[in-house]
């Protein structure tokens, strides 16, 4: 078995010291498909979910867990595009992530998707520090994911996140295998600050 990380350091170049969880995290294609996500660790990651930032403590965050093998599993599967449905289904888990809308009848909250993706974070980050690796998704079919699971209409599918162990890249195509090993970068800081008074 060839894992990525026996073969090229993943951790991020960081112009400043980051706390080391957040430097390691990476999004890998190559999961595990033997591996299994214990109750606890799962429960532990989607506590940290439940315990981000939220407008108003309205709380908006949803989430849909399918664990390998599942019939919900196989349902989110089915929905995915492209290259995505080439690899996500050797994952242990796939999380659809649902942002609630409407705070009631008459009023929106513009902050429901903003606070779900703080708790995809939160998850993110509590997955990676328990030893386990998060890719999310967003090549799926939305209309046919929450018609599958009867989602309401204010119930928006935002992302889908996957959630395993690394496995052999070997078992990935070779065009998924050189995405999986190419340089991590991104834009320089000074570039994303707009004002920096």
């Amino acid at each position: 078995m060839t894992l990525i990380t026996d073969t090229i350091s993943r951790a991020a170049d960081t112009a400043s010291p980051i706390l080391p969880v957040l430097s390691a995290r990476w999004s890998p294609r190559g999961f595990d498909p033997a591996a299994l996500v214990d109750e606890d660790t799962l429960t532990t990651v989607l506590e940290a979910a439940r315990w981000a930032p939220s407008a108003s403590n309205i709380q908006p965050a949803r989430f849909i867990v399918a664990r390998r093998g599942s019939d919900s599993f196989a349902r989110i599967h089915a929905t995915l595009m492209g290259f995505n449905k080439a690899w996500a289904d050797a994952a242990s888990v796939l999380i659809v992530n649902v942002a609630t809308l409407p705070v009631g009848e008459e009023r929106a909250n513009p902050w429901a998707r903003y606070d779900l993706g703080q708790a995809v974070a939160h998850l993110t980050i509590q997955a990676q520090h328990e030893g386990l690796h998060t890719h999310q998704l967003g090549g799926f079919d939305g209309p046919a994911l929450a018609l599958s699971f009867g989602l309401a209409e204010n119930q928006a599918v935002v992302s889908v996140t996957a959630l395993g162990m690394l496995g052999d890249v070997g078992l990935l195509s070779p065009e998924l295998q050189e995405r999986e090993s190419a340089p991590r970068t991104r834009k320089p800081l000074a570039e994303l600050l707009l004002v920096n008074d």
